[in-house]
């Protein structure tokens, strides 16, 4: 059997971007060799796209390699403002059809359930509101009738006494199972909307300083939210004001935002 490697360090968002390359590889009879995060990785060897996942790269022969890094064949950003998914793909000659959801088996009683997701942090401060801005937004879900339950994980572990009710999980794999079972999810550009949104849960992604068309996670149920402020996107020179994640504007979209699927059911 032909072997293929995928080499990609970076977060989980930046990790799942890379799996429809694992996938189509895979269609097309390779075994495939993950290489980076073990813990993002796990998540496609537990849906098939990866035979196997390592740290490091391994001492053997590949018949293919892709390494996404500036020194590698395929670079970590595109050029011009395109879809990252896109990028990678067409540097590497795969046109093929690739699968929008995840096929990963819930856990049939999460403490997610059917309930409404918020995870209120990144893996950047500079692409995080105030903390204000999902406390409101909690109110304004349950004044509907919406059960919310805050999501965090080891970037937001200092928030379990102030954001309650939360489920709190390090492993990015047991996050999929039970974030799987939700009804819908609230977040920033972060691993975790990714995450959610490839899982094929409808998923509300608010943008700041960073870019909605090059990050856009995959997925059919993804509603990007961004004040498409003149100087955005801006990240990584982002400015003191952050005008593009003011409190009372980031509430009113996301807000209307909701509403509008909401009605559209």
């Amino acid at each position: 059997m032909k072997k293929a490697l995928l080499y990609r360090r970076g977060g989980l968002g930046d990790t799942l971007l890379t799996f429809p390359i694992l996938e189509i590889l895979k269609r097309r009879g390779y075994e495939t060799i993950a290489v980076g995060n073990t813990d993002y990785f796990s998540i496609a060897k537990e849906v098939g796209y990866a035979d196997g996942v390592y740290s490091f790269i391994p001492e053997e022969e590949f018949d293919l390699k892709v390494i996404i890094s500036f020194e590698g064949n395929v670079k970590p950003f595109p050029e011009k403002r395109e879809w990252i998914v896109k990028h990678y793909l067409n540097s590497l000659g795969l046109g093929e059809e690739f699968s929008t959801k995840l096929p990963i088996k819930p856990v049939q009683d999460s403490p997610l359930k059917g309930k409404v997701v918020i995870h209120p942090s990144s893996g950047s401060k500079k692409k995080n509101p105030p903390l204000e801005v999902f406390l409101k937004l909690k109110d304004f879900l349950e004044e509907r009738g919406k059960e919310v339950v805050f999501l965090l994980g080891e970037a937001e572990e200092h928030l379990r006494e102030v954001l309650s009710p939360h489920f709190l999980s390090l492993s990015p794999l047991e996050i999929a199972k039970h974030l799987k079972t939700a009804g819908f999810y609230v977040g920033l550009d972060s691993g975790i909307s990714h995450l959610a949104s490839y899982l094929g849960v409808p998923s509300f992604i608010v943008y700041g300083p960073t870019d909605p068309l090059v990050w856009r996670p995959i997925g059919d149920k993804v509603f990007q939210i961004s004040l498409n402020l003149d100087c955005s996107p801006c990240f990584p020179n982002v400015c003191e004001e952050r005008m593009c994640l003011d409190t009372e504007e980031v509430l009113r979209k996301t807000k209307e935002t909701l509403l509008r699927y909401w009605n559209s059911l």
